[in-house]
């Protein structure tokens, strides 16, 4: 704990586990992001389907996992992303198992209307809509983040080799933007084309907005990554930061020889 490499890979990795955690159990919320905003409805006509910025909330926070993403792989490599992406994955379907029992367990008699004053009278059946996410849902989010991650990291090291180590924003940016792309459909299309018979002209759709979101979210984040390379650079030191990201690189090549 007293190198500080060490406990910057702890910090970035609690808030990649914390925040892919909390993106998958507020999403169960769908907001109108125009409305958010203060604005109407965009109402966009996209093959035959009227659609507006109606997201899960979850969108929130992903775009916070993917410069963490980015973030870890410029300095720990392939072999800390993957690491922490495995570990997200159980994690979830830890979370998610555990849920299913304390849903299933028999509640107090007094609880069911404990807050009927506040207009919920039964809070098993609250609580079960809440946290009770359809298992298609859970199974499709998990196989397309770990899918996105997987291809993130690929494209990240394969801009950082074409480009030399410079242009941060081309590696980071580029390989959140082709991720997301595959990310956005692969939800949908396990969650709901397969989950519930959705045409895919609706899941192709609902999919380019979703990424409408996230190419503008991951354009706009831009500036933060280079804000958090400037602070990691200020607390590890120029000459420890510059041997981190070409040890990092050397393990790319490594595995490939």
């Amino acid at each position: 704990m007293k190198n500080k490499a060490d406990k910057l890979f702890i910090l970035l990795a609690g808030f990649f586990i914390a925040n892919a955690l909390l993106a998958e159990f507020i999403g169960v919320k769908i907001f109108s992001l125009e409305k958010s905003l203060g604005f109407n409805p965009a109402n966009l006509l996209i093959f035959g389907q009227h659609l507006s910025f109606e997201m899960t909330a979850g969108v929130l926070l992903w775009p916070v996992v993917f410069i963490l993403t980015d973030i870890i792989n410029e300095y720990f490599g392939k072999r800390g992303v993957k690491f922490l992406s495995y570990l997200a994955v159980g994690l979830i379907g830890y979370c998610f198992l555990m849920v299913f029992f304390a849903i299933n367990l028999v509640p107090a008699d007094w609880w069911p209307g404990s807050n009927s004053a506040k207009g919920v009278h039964d809070m098993q059946s609250s609580y079960r809509a809440i946290f009770g996410q359809s298992n298609w849902i859970i199974l499709g989010s998990l196989v397309a983040f770990l899918i996105g991650q997987l291809v993130d990291i690929t494209i990240f090291h394969a801009l950082r080799k074409s480009t030399g180590g410079k242009k941060i924003w081309l590696r980071a940016t580029g390989s959140t933007l082709v991720s997301q792309f595959i990310d956005s459909f692969v939800v949908l299309y396990i969650a709901f084309g397969i989950g519930s018979d959705w045409p895919i002209s609706k899941i192709i759709a609902i999919g380019l907005v979703n990424y409408a979101y996230k190419f503008t979210v991951a354009i706009g984040l831009t500036p933060v990554l280079y804000l958090a390379h400037h602070l990691i650079e200020r607390y590890l030191g120029k000459e420890r930061v510059e041997r981190m990201i070409a040890e990092a690189a050397d393990e790319e090549l490594k595995v490939k020889g």
